[in-house]
């Protein structure tokens, strides 16, 4: 059985690493160099080092177990390049929000997206450096997420760290699509 799943977030979260953490395969990216194009566009505060950006989409496998292979799509954070998540959602069973606590409201876009799409995900909270900014319930205060929706720290630099939030993400769409009650809020 294979399932796809979409790995979304704002611009920097690290979709990209996130993918290529996980994934078995080498994976594909469309990164491109960063221009002057994007100078006053793309807030590079938190990310000094960053030269390059998803402009279409990441993609990676990873197999769960011998009977649930996922297949991964990350979504570029870019406002400019958002008309790609559409077509990219197709299909999906579910979705992670990758968050930078460090812009939180670059996060806004992709909760609002799939609450929109009615499409289930979970919102995972990157640890960047190892440091978790803020307290789950905090940002899920902040984000106005339902206490239904999983929210998780990850660090995306860490096969098993992401490998923990994707079965996180199966989970929860398992346990929507069955009715089993959601377990206590984190």
């Amino acid at each position: 059985m294979s399932a796809k799943i979409v790995v979304a977030g704002g611009f920097g979260a690290g979709k990209t690493t996130f993918v290529g953490s996980v994934s078995e395969i080498v994976p594909l990216t469309t990164e491109a160099i960063m221009t002057e194009a994007s100078a006053g566009m793309d807030d590079l505060a938190a990310t000094p080092n960053k030269t390059t950006t998803t402009v279409a989409m990441d993609f990676g496998r990873v197999s769960l177990d011998r009977d649930l292979i996922l297949y991964l799509f990350g979504t570029p954070g870019q406002h400019r390049f958002w008309f790609m998540w559409d077509e990219l959602v197709h299909g999906a069973i579910g979705a992670v929000v990758l968050v930078d606590t460090r812009r939180l409201a670059d996060c806004f876009p992709a909760v609002d997206f799939f609450e929109d799409r009615k499409l289930p995900y979970v919102v995972a909270l990157n640890c960047f450096n190892g440091v978790q900014a803020h307290q789950l319930a905090d940002v899920r205060d902040a984000l106005s997420i339902s206490p239904a929706i999983p929210m998780i720290t990850c660090d995306a630099r860490h096969r098993e760290s992401t490998k923990q939030t994707l079965i996180e993400l199966v989970e929860h769409v398992l346990r929507l699509r069955t009715g089993a009650p959601a377990p206590a809020v984190r």
